[in-house]
């Protein structure tokens, strides 16, 4: 059932923003696996994941049985409800197994990525008190001093490339191979509240160190269905769609818009280990792909392929860009190369559901959108844009801090309820720590983050919009704008540059060149010449390395 709901409304002194698509009721009650296969009848013949690494394709009645046997195969290792278990993996089928069979028993898992170094699993193990280690059999070196030394169990996954030696065969370690063997009948009775926690992946938020964000079991399905439910959905996700899933699902991004989005509706999911151009494209022909979620860094890849016409990717139908945003000039590249599919951005945060915004040009009753916008508001929930400095609401066109508000948001992070209460308020306001704002056709535009936003004598910086002035000369491949101290304005703008190959430019014909596009205050006063800009593997400047190299700071 869907009800009507007014966009852009003014309550209690304040501008409210909502879906132009109306509410839906949402099965809140059901725990995410459940929820997952609500249709489980449906499609349960149909493909669920397939294994690009081996060729082996799961149906969903596979992955609902081996999911269970997990479940049970961790009961007998003594995880328990409330536990938390941590996935160290690349993109593969046992990590989807590992968070259904996890989600089944109550138990939290958190996500790491692969590519950490020792300390960095070990912090984050510690800090979310984590109990079993399910990583592949190569990243052993990584975990197993942690393991021992706090009675943490682990399971590894056959690796083709790596082979245990005996001397690392431990008491506390078990292959994954074996659980899958498990009865699935050995599952205690559990009864778990839709206001428990599921997934705590670990983000900074809008400031400071990595956090534990607590998503539940409620929050997550209410996030699902407002995406891919309802006669309308915002996000149109078909049974007969085969979903690429080569972003990694460590991150919220792939695990929530691929895995958990493509669970609900019943699509194959081509699960892709890692990125290389030419490899996936290939994936891409052979499996006809209709839906690719994809971030900036490999949409630059693809227009920048020199043999992209050697493939047929004319199956894509839709390509959603989100995780970072998506400059006009790449935009406009990939359409020109992929003509057949539909490009639009999303816009999330890991602690805001992660969805809070999905472009209305991917609905099943799809709306003309705007190059750069990322997206409206989703259905069911609230948006309000407020004035940094002094929290009052904006109305349209105006820009702010993006709030957000319903059941999807996070419950908070874990054992740190002061910088909850700095992120979520006591209204239920969730604060991004993004400075957007939506315009008159309700879309959202996101103009750069508040942390990042620069004060030259009192006036405001924003990062991106000179970013995306320098990408647009030919002689810059990459660039990134950071504030640096300065004496007389507090801060000033400088950039790090990549230049593009072939290509010379100096630091001062750059600063003419911005000189000449922004008022005074927005000029650059200094370029620092660098290889490569530090990004995360969803794209997004790593802006803290840049900080580091600055002088004086």
């Amino acid at each position: 059932m869907e009800t009507e709901a007014e966009t852009g409304i003014a309550c209690d002194d304040e501008f409210i923003f909502r879906s132009k698509l109306p509410d839906i009721c949402i099965p809140t009650h059901l725990p995410l696996h459940s929820y997952c296969f609500q249709n489980f009848l449906q499609f349960k013949h149909r493909p669920c994941l397939i294994n690009t690494k081996t060729n082996q394709t799961f149906t969903y009645a596979d992955v609902q049985l081996i999911a269970a046997k997990v479940a049970s195969a961790l009961n007998d290792l003594g995880v328990r409800q409330g536990h938390v278990i941590m996935l160290l993996l690349q993109n593969c089928p046992e990590f989807v197994f590992s968070f259904l069979g996890a989600s089944s028993l109550g138990v939290i898992v958190t996500t790491a990525n692969p590519f950490y170094t020792v300390a960095e699993v070990e912090k984050q193990a510690t800090a979310s008190n984590t109990t079993l280690i399910i990583t592949h059999e190569s990243l052993l070196e990584k975990v197993k001093d942690f393991a021992r030394d706090n009675n943490v169990k682990l399971v590894l996954i056959d690796d083709d490339e790596a082979t245990l030696p005996q001397e690392d065969i431990m008491s506390n370690f078990v292959r994954f191979s074996d659980l899958m063997k498990a009865e699935k009948n050995n599952i205690p009775p559990v009864t778990i509240s839709t206001e428990d926690v599921v997934a705590m992946p670990y983000s900074s938020g809008t400031t400071g160190l990595p956090k534990g964000v607590m998503l539940t079991h409620k929050g997550l399905v209410t996030n699902v269905a407002q995406l891919v439910d309802g006669e309308n959905p915002n996000l149109y996700l078909e049974k007969e769609d085969v979903i690429a899933c080569v972003c990694p699902l460590f991150h919220s991004y792939s695990l929530f818009t691929i895995l958990l989005c493509g669970l609900r509706v019943g699509a194959a999911i081509l699960i892709i280990p890692k990125f290389e151009i030419a490899t996936m494209l290939e994936l891409v022909q052979k499996h006809n792909v209709t839906v690719a979620p994809f971030v900036p860094p490999i949409l630059l890849a693809i227009v920048n392929y020199p043999n992209l016409q050697q493939y047929d990717v004319s199956s894509i139908r839709m390509i959603m860009c989100g995780a970072a945003p998506l400059r006009k000039e790449l935009e406009d590249a990939v359409k020109a190369k992929l003509p057949n599919a539909s490009l639009a951005q999303a816009y999330g945060m890991t602690e805001a559901g992660p969805a809070v915004a999905m472009s209305l040009a991917f609905a099943k009753e799809a709306c003309e959108v705007k190059s750069g916008a990322c997206g409206s508001i989703v259905r069911n929930a609230e948006m309000k844009i407020v004035d940094p400095e002094t929290g009052i609401s904006l109305a349209r066109n105006q820009a702010g801090e993006i709030c957000v508000r319903g059941n999807q948001i996070m419950k908070g992070y874990v054992n740190d309820s002061e910088a909850t209460k700095r992120t979520i308020d006591e209204r239920g306001w969730l604060h991004t720590g993004d400075i957007g704002y939506v315009d008159d056709d309700e879309e959202l535009f996101i103009v750069d983050r508040l942390k990042e936003v620069i004060k030259y004598k009192g006036f405001q910086v924003a990062p991106a919009e000179l970013e995306a002035l320098l990408l647009s000369h030919p002689s810059i491949s990459d660039a990134a704008v950071l504030p640096m101290k300065d004496e007389v304005a507090g801060e000033a703008p400088v950039a790090f540059v990549v230049k593009s190959e072939g290509f010379n430019i100096s630091e001062d014909q750059i600063m003419e060149y911005i000189s000449e596009k922004v008022v005074y205050y927005k000029r650059i006063k200094r370029v620092f010449f660098v290889g490569s800009i530090p990004r995360s593997p969803s794209g997004k400047i790593l802006r803290k390395d840049l900080r580091a190299r600055l002088p004086n700071e």
